[in-house]
């Protein structure tokens, strides 16, 4: 299967769309620092981005002549600045905005599914009409806006073709399904919002929807404070452990009693357990896990708690207001988590490793789409891509037996 990933920033949906089995026939990505993350890792020889074609530089200026219609999968997460709660929230005002260009490249690619991803604030009341457009737009790439058309203008056309029945005959369409996911409930160690835009191709017998959650915090708290299999995992002895906490009694008290069916939410103490503290002199020859100090705990600046998913990893142009970057240890106290640490929060390999800063760093895991959420969005398009294959496979054969 055939995908071309867009805005890929460091890879990390590119490298979740790997992982499901789609092969990259194009990598796109303006930012330099992010390409460079790329060609140092396929320098290195590191093989889920090693065969990857990366062209850095604007979508909109992309040649798409070398790739084929009709693949399998786009996928890419456009700039989330216009809709950010940290941005301006310009959103069709802000320059940044690329779905306009996303689209352009639907229309000329024609997919078969497309995936893409944005942050929580595109569902906010005060963008409810521009998202609504995003999502028409992704539905008939085929009706482009106007010459001198304002956004809403094209909107009330857009909806005005849907509403008329004609939908279906507008040349290319596409099932649009908008899902907005908490990374923590699919087994990522971290509290991120998201939302996913996935689109299914109308003439193709794709039957698709968003994979069920499988991790809960109710499952989580039943093995911290039922039956404290949380803290035997870790070797946390009793009386190091935390006291239950108050206002989560009732709660547990009914989850004693029924189980919760899904597996525990994974907390900053999973994903981190086997590194050692980047103070120490044994985290000296681990790449991207040096010690960065001067973290400060102030009012609405607090840190992710080391037994719950991280609070999520932001880019903040100017820092990040919640203290999203440090985790709060046993005792109180803070510190910045290192680059590697955040690597393991957004799940990528340890064998990935990250070109520049750790600021510049810290801006290019902010921005990315944790890879094992990536592999298990694109994992459950590449299933449904599969059966209709064979549902197609299976007609033709029906159709050769009947003319036999």
């Amino acid at each position: 299967m055939r995908s071309v990933e867009l805005f890929a920033g460091a890879g990390g949906l590119a490298m979740g769309v790997s992982l499901a089995g789609f092969e990259s026939l194009a990598v796109v990505e303006w930012d330099k620092w992010a390409c460079d993350t790329v060609r140092e890792n396929q320098r290195r020889g590191y093989p889920l981005v090693s065969g990857w074609p990366l062209h850095e530089g604007d979508v909109r200026d992309m040649d798409w002549s070398s790739i084929p219609q009709n693949i399998e999968l786009l996928a890419g997460g456009p700039p989330c600045q216009p809709f950010s709660m940290g941005g301006k929230h310009q959103a069709h005002d802000d320059k940044r905005d690329m779905f306009p260009a996303t689209v352009q490249v639907v229309r000329k690619l024609r997919p078969k599914t497309f995936i893409v991803e944005n942050v929580k604030g595109l569902t906010r009341s005060s963008f409810a009409n521009y998202f609504e457009y995003i999502k028409l737009q992704l539905e008939l790439p085929e009706i482009p806006r106007r010459e001198h058309e304002s956004w809403f203008d094209h909107l009330l056309r857009l909806q005005s073709e849907k509403t008329s029945g004609h939908m279906h005959g507008a040349g290319l369409t596409y099932n649009v399904v908008a899902t907005l996911v908490n990374a923590a409930d699919y087994g990522i160690p971290q509290k991120r919002e998201r939302v996913f835009i996935v689109g299914t191709r109308s003439d193709l017998p794709i039957d698709w929807h968003f994979p069920d959650a499988t991790h809960s915090e109710a499952a989580l708290l039943y093995s911290q404070w039922v039956t404290g299999e949380y803290w035997d995992r870790h070797k946390i002895a009793a009386r190091a452990r935390p006291p239950v906490p108050e206002k989560m009694a009732k709660r547990i008290q009914a989850l004693a009693a029924k189980p919760p069916a899904t597996l525990p939410w994974r907390t900053v103490r999973d994903a981190i357990a086997d590194l050692p503290d980047p103070r120490l002199r044994a985290a000296m020859h681990i790449r991207d896990h040096k010690f960065q100090d001067g973290a400060k705990v102030y009012p609405g600046h607090t840190g992710s708690p080391l037994d719950q998913p991280a609070k999520t990893i932001k880019a903040g142009s100017h820092g990040v207001p919640g203290g999203e970057n440090m985790m709060v240890l046993p005792d109180g106290s803070v510190r910045y988590f290192s680059a590697r640490e955040t690597a393991r929060i957004q799940t990528f390999p340890d064998g990935y490793v990250f070109h520049g800063s750790w600021t510049e760093t810290m801006r290019q895991l902010g921005n990315a789409v944790p890879v094992a959420l990536g592999r298990i969005v694109a994992s459950s398009v590449g299933e449904s891509l599969i059966r209709a294959e064979l549902h197609r496979l299976q007609g033709t054969m029906c159709a050769t037996r009947t003319a036999a």
